[in-house]
């Protein structure tokens, strides 16, 4: 009898498969990196059809390191990265050109000029629950659809299909039977009422965005379609989907009104579940559909930051500073401080609550005596200064402070950042037993579809705290330091003209 499920956990830097059993535990998994292309300044671009080889490739070897077979899986979930956008010919599942990743700022002056139409802004924050920035997808399809020779009428005679990275993997598994997302991948697009819970003619109109190359859009948690023949796992259902950081609050257990997530893997991402409410943020978050599933439907808030671990993979690759991303916390503690070196990580503008697509990565304060630690511990902090930056903005939307914050991510197994991050939140931090939150969502939204588990009260009751990180920072300090981040923040906003 199947006992086990499969995530497909497709980020932004790299495709994993991990095998979950009915406790929750991690049997068996796999990995692999893919490219990422930088065109040109402010271009990030990721190849459709090596996101698919390196997904699926991955399947086997976490089947294989788990020691199951096909016949052992239940369901298959995905969780991917959101925003990027694909199109691609429904005929043959070739992509019309590269996927535009959710970093991406190509479409910035567009964005300006949709912002000056009277009325814009409104229908997107009051529709879509996003605010207008070149971020999500709908300025990345218009761009496409520009930019594409014959793309445009192609869409509009339905032979192009258009799809954040769920859709894109569900056509592949399925050999094109199947068109879908959820409703936590069409809630970034720009393009969707969260309170309809449909496409909005409106916001069409606003992108030129033609219906027929659209996904149907279903709940998080239910049976789209079963993997096509001659693939891994051929017949195996595909019974949930979605968004990564939707995923990671599911997988955290944050079931009630009011619980906290914060998740540090490329960008870091802090979403809160409001419940049943979707509450229209006045300090600049997101308003977000957290999951649907059947007979429950719940919002959240959600603050996005668009580089954390990516700025330890720019140490690494980009400045040489450490051979390993895990080499990065050695380095940093090396010294006892920054130095008052403070590092702005707003290589691809900077995400809530500033939403500047024209800020850029900014180091200051650096004297003869500053070292590679210096400016490792800085990158570290720079993180966490911008979680100060977003939590703050969701306690002013909440309306009551938070008591702690459950993380997650790659980055959250750094000691040193979930301590400096709970020092300089005055917030207790909180670390799971498991931290493949993203993918254990998953994973948990496709066996609840099919049986696997009960219901939330038996998943919520399989999540353990692993360590608790509890503020320990005199106050004048922290305040001191966070004086400082606001400076150099000011040093970074807005250095590319508009």
């Amino acid at each position: 009898m199947p006992d086990v499920v499969v995530a497909l956990d497709q980020g932004t830097t790299s495709s994993r498969a991990l095998v979950f059993d009915h406790a929750a535990t991690i049997v068996g998994s796999a990995q692999r990196e893919f490219t990422q292309h930088y065109p040109r300044p402010g271009w990030v671009e990721h190849d459709p059809n090596e996101i698919w080889s390196t997904q699926s490739g991955v399947v086997s070897e976490a089947l294989a390191a788990a020691d199951r077979s096909a016949r052992d899986v239940a369901a298959i979930g995905i969780t991917n990265q959101r925003e990027t956008t694909i199109v691609w010919d429904r005929a043959t599942l070739q992509p019309i050109a590269p996927a535009i990743v959710w970093q991406d700022r190509r479409t910035a002056g567009e964005v300006d000029r949709i912002k000056a139409q009277e009325g814009a802004l409104a229908l997107v924050r009051e529709r879509s629950g996003l605010v207008l920035d070149a971020y999500f997808s709908a300025s990345k399809l218009a761009w496409l659809l520009e930019h594409i020779g014959g793309a445009r009428a192609r869409a509009e005679r339905g032979e192009l299909a258009f799809g954040t990275v769920d859709s894109w993997l569900v056509a592949r598994l399925t050999r094109g039977e199947v068109h879908v997302t959820d409703v936590t991948n069409a809630c970034r697009t720009m393009l969707f009422d969260i309170h309809r819970l449909d496409w909005d003619d409106d916001l069409l109109e606003l992108w030129g965005v033609p219906r027929a190359m659209l996904p149907r859009v279903c709940g998080s948690s239910e049976v789209y379609g079963h993997v096509a023949e001659g693939l891994p796992l051929a017949g195996t259902p595909i019974a949930g989907i979605a968004g990564d950081q939707q995923a990671a609050t599911f997988g955290q257990a944050c079931f009630q009104t009011g619980q906290a997530k914060s998740t540090y893997g490329t960008g870091c991402f802090l979403v809160m579940n409001t419940g049943e409410a979707s509450v229209q943020s006045q300090n600049q978050l997101l308003t977000t559909v957290a999951w649907k599933r059947p007979g429950e439907l719940r919002y959240a808030l959600e603050g996005s930051i668009f580089i954390a671990g990516a700025v330890v993979q720019w140490l690494r690759d980009g400045l040489g500073l450490i051979r390993h991303s895990e080499d990065v916390e050695a380095l940093a503690t090396s010294v006892p401080d920054t130095g008052g070196v403070y590092l702005v990580p707003a290589f691809a503008g900077l995400g809530a609550p500033h939403w500047d697509p024209y800020a850029r990565g900014t180091i200051v304060g650096m004297t003869r005596g500053t070292t590679g630690a210096h400016i490792a511990r800085a990158a570290l902090e720079g993180i966490a200064y911008q979680v100060v930056d977003v939590l703050r903005a969701m306690e002013k939307d909440a309306g009551v402070p938070l008591a702690e914050v459950r993380v997650d991510g790659g980055a959250a197994r750094n000691d040193h950042l979930m301590q400096f991050q709970a020092d300089v939140l005055g917030v207790s931090v909180v670390r799971p037993a498991v931290t493949e939150t993203t993918a254990l969502g998953a994973a948990y939204l496709a066996g609840l579809a099919v049986g696997v588990w009960s219901g939330a009260d038996e998943i919520a009751a399989l999540w353990r705290e692993g360590r608790r990180f509890d503020p320990a920072m005199p106050d004048d300090q922290r305040l001191a330091l966070l004086d400082g981040w606001g400076r150099a923040l000011g040093r970074a906003t807005h250095w590319v003209a508009s």
